[in-house]
């Protein structure tokens, strides 16, 4: 969608834009809320600075519909069509490896892991994997807050163009 039909779209409808990139209630009604922008800069500085304060629970939130990684998203969704399009090809014998790595994250974190795989290859993607699981809680929700950040904006920059 361009910014100008972003803009002057519904509430709703300009919150159905904005919610593949980061479905988390309060950020999505604050960018709303703060339309209309002039340029697509002011677009992403005011999503950038209603993300910085985000918490465990909009993690928890966001990543209510989010695929694991190595996983490939089935669904239909936006954002199943945008994790497909993010995640590297990875092997089967990796994916296995990535799929073990994964249960132990979820068994040690309570939720699935994120990493911002754009720009990522698998073998990057699966090192980050085990360093993180060598964290401690409070270090591990920090960096996966970062990472939802920049997933957000990333996908805002797909969604909403000059």
């Amino acid at each position: 969608m361009d910014l100008q039909t972003f803009n002057s779209a519904l509430p709703e409808e300009a919150e159905e834009v904005l919610r593949p990139c980061a479905d988390i209630a309060s950020w999505l009604s604050a960018v709303v809320a703060a339309r209309p922008f002039a340029t697509i800069n002011e677009l992403e500085s005011t999503a950038a600075r209603a993300a910085a304060d985000w918490s465990v629970d909009n993690l928890d939130q966001a990543l209510a519909q989010h695929p694991r990684i190595g996983e490939r998203a089935d669904g239909t969704s936006v954002e199943s069509g945008l994790s497909r399009g993010e995640q590297p090809a990875m092997p089967d014998e990796l994916a296995t490896t990535m799929a073990r790595a994964n249960a132990d994250y979820e068994a040690k974190f309570g939720r699935i892991f994120l990493i911002r795989a754009k720009g990522r290859s698998a073998a990057d993607i699966y090192d980050a994997l085990r360093y993180r699981l060598s964290l401690d809680r409070e270090e591990e929700a920090a960096i996966a807050i970062g990472q939802l950040r920049e997933i957000a904006l990333l996908r805002l920059a797909e969604r909403v163009t000059p």
